[in-house]
């Protein structure tokens, strides 16, 4: 079994290269990743998005920042790039019922955050 790479959070810029290279270690085509739509950060390369929200919340997030999206590098610069699915989007309590984000505010700010972290 091929040990996954660690969590990092991204504080500053990555590259694509770099999603690239967790993508084709880790599902072939997508980095999973949550964004702290407060901070403009993010944490990448979980095996599932609740291992990365744990990592970001040890980090000094909460948990009301944080959005679980899927990043497929190789679409970059199209539309479908950036999937705004995860389980830990379900917040019924806060009007946020599926995996989706359903606020187009907050989908706004979480492409952000991806536009200023990611460098082609």
């Amino acid at each position: 079994m091929i040990a996954s790479p660690p969590i990092e959070i991204v504080r500053d810029e990555v590259t694509l290269a770099h999603l690239q290279g967790l993508a084709e270690n880790l599902f072939g085509d997508l980095v999973k990743a949550v964004v702290d739509v407060e901070r403009n950060i993010m944490a990448l390369g979980g095996e599932l998005h609740a291992d990365e929200e744990a990592i970001l919340l040890d980090d000094g997030s909460l948990r009301p920042h944080l959005w679980g999206i899927n990043l497929y590098p190789s679409e970059y610069g199209d539309a479908g790039w950036l999937e705004f699915d995860s389980m830990i989007n379900v917040r019924p309590s806060k009007g946020n019922r599926s995996r989706d984000v359903e606020d187009p505010a907050i989908r706004q700010a979480i492409t952000d955050v991806v536009d200023r972290l990611v460098r082609a």
